[in-house]
């Protein structure tokens, strides 16, 4: 009876202590359970995402790029702000998301097999497809079959791109004159400006892509197709359903949303080129409307005040109500952010008096904070380079010279070449870097042309 006992009572021990143990468990896990409640929770939403053109960038210091719209706007339904990671790969992308680094990957990431296991997409169903960049002309027709690229000249850099060429061709019999870019410094984007520019043919890349480049280069044309569709979205980790769930019903909803509709004009269809019209009379002596106006605040920055018109001219062509693609507001174009700092008043972004006056004044805030340039000249070319970009990239690029070997504090030919590269992967991945993509060679042409323009002023007009 007694051994019974023990037995029965060790018995009931081993089942409470294994109930206990489950129990322990079963909270564990829910403990560790991390979806859309414990986010609402947190009041934040962590996207995780990558530099690039159509996804995330910092523009004259605001954060910019489709995903990084379409992400504030989902935080926005769900009532929370939100904050961006951002990964230097696909791969490092994926293992942040698994770590917990982040609670959603908004970057089109390809739909494959293997990622289905270990993720759940959820969002949009982005379909993209490679297509062929070549530059449209009345004078010559534009490739509209696969057939015809036979005996044409094309040029690509290592990857997809290349693989899907070399694919093509293989189906086609030969015959297409391929050429590989191997060069680091040319980036796809680069190889989209030379087409437009009429320095080589053809090139290639995805559909995305071309659509944002034909707002910078309204003389491409982007419609021959050389390879399957490729779905792509968004992801969660698998543990998340309700997020998942809430990003799909999101979806559903944003298109009729207007700001989504505004953001796909802006980066898909809104010219980012203006169309510049003759100044108004070097011949009797006035460069615009607002001479007076310039020369009375450039004293105050101590430049020519035929610089800060040439400035004023490249930006909005003294056009006070223009609105660039960015936001940019004003005569001087500035960001509506930078314009508030500045002290411009809510409403009187066209005014071209109070735009000039906060101009001179972000110019002198720019300038202090780059006196380590000691000569004050070279220091407007930084300077106007800031203006455009944003100190940040300019920042980028003399870390770059510098690692290079090139003189950080002169701009031409040497920080100007970095900040052209600030669109390449390989530089604005490097440690040295803290601001990510950028699209360098608006920056590049931008200084460059105010100079030149501001060179004609002097000898043309009296200062």
């Amino acid at each position: 009876m007694r051994i019974f006992l023990k037995r029965y009572l060790l018995f009931f021990i081993l089942i409470l202590f294994l109930a206990i143990a489950c129990h322990n468990q079963h909270r564990e896990v829910k403990k560790q359970t991390y979806d859309l409640p414990q986010i609402k929770d947190s009041g934040k939403l962590v996207v995780l995402t990558l530099y690039s053109s159509t996804s995330y960038f910092i523009y004259r210091g605001q954060e910019m790029g489709l995903q990084y719209e379409l992400s504030e706007q989902f935080a926005k339904s769900l009532g929370l702000k939100l904050k961006v990671e951002v990964a230097r790969s696909v791969p490092e992308l994926i293992q942040k998301l698994k770590d917990k680094e982040g609670d959603l990957i908004a970057y089109n990431l390809p739909v494959t097999k293997e990622l289905k296991d270990s993720l759940t997409y959820c969002g949009e169903k982005i379909i993209t497809h490679q297509v062929i960049v070549q530059k449209s002309s009345w004078k010559k027709r534009p490739l509209k079959d696969v057939t015809q690229l036979i005996g044409k000249d094309i040029y690509v850099k290592p990857g997809k791109y290349l693989r899907r060429l070399e694919n093509l061709n293989r189906e086609l019999g030969g015959g297409i004159k391929i050429h590989q870019v191997s060069n680091d410094s040319i980036t796809v984007e680069d190889l989209i400006t030379q087409v437009s520019k009429g320095e080589i043919p053809y090139t290639v890349c995805d559909n995305d892509l071309a659509r944002l480049n034909a707002t910078y280069y309204p003389n491409i044309n982007t419609q021959l197709s050389i390879s399957f569709d490729q779905r792509s979205s968004w992801a969660v980790r698998r543990d998340c359903p309700l997020l998942a769930q809430a990003a799909n019903e999101w979806n559903k909803k944003k298109l009729a949303s207007t700001a989504y509709k505004a953001s796909m004009k802006r980066y898909f269809e809104r010219s980012k080129t203006i169309v510049y019209s003759p100044i108004l009379s070097l011949r009797e002596g006035k460069i615009s409307h607002f001479d007076k106006l310039f020369k009375k605040y450039a004293k105050n920055i101590d430049w020519d005040w035929r610089l800060l018109a040439s400035l004023a001219y490249t930006e909005s062509n003294f056009d006070t109500t223009a609105v660039s693609w960015a936001g940019a507001k004003g005569l001087m174009q500035l960001m509506p952010a930078t314009g508030r700092a500045m002290g411009i008043p809510v409403g009187k972004e066209e005014n071209p008096e109070e735009s000039i006056k906060a101009a001179t004044k972000y110019i002198t805030a720019t300038s202090k904070r780059l006196k380590m340039i000691p000569d004050k000249k070279e220091r407007v070319k930084f300077i106007l380079a800031s203006y455009n970009a944003g100190l940040g990239h300019v920042s980028d690029a003399m870390a770059l010279a510098k690692k290079y070997g090139k003189n950080p504090y002169i701009w031409r030919n040497n920080v100007e070449k970095y900040i052209l590269l600030k669109s390449n992967e390989q530089y604005f991945t490097d440690p040295v870097c803290h601001y990510g993509y950028f699209r360098g060679i608006e920056t590049y042409n931008f200084v460059r042309d105010i100079i030149s323009r501001y060179e004609v002023y002097k000898t043309k007009i009296k200062k």
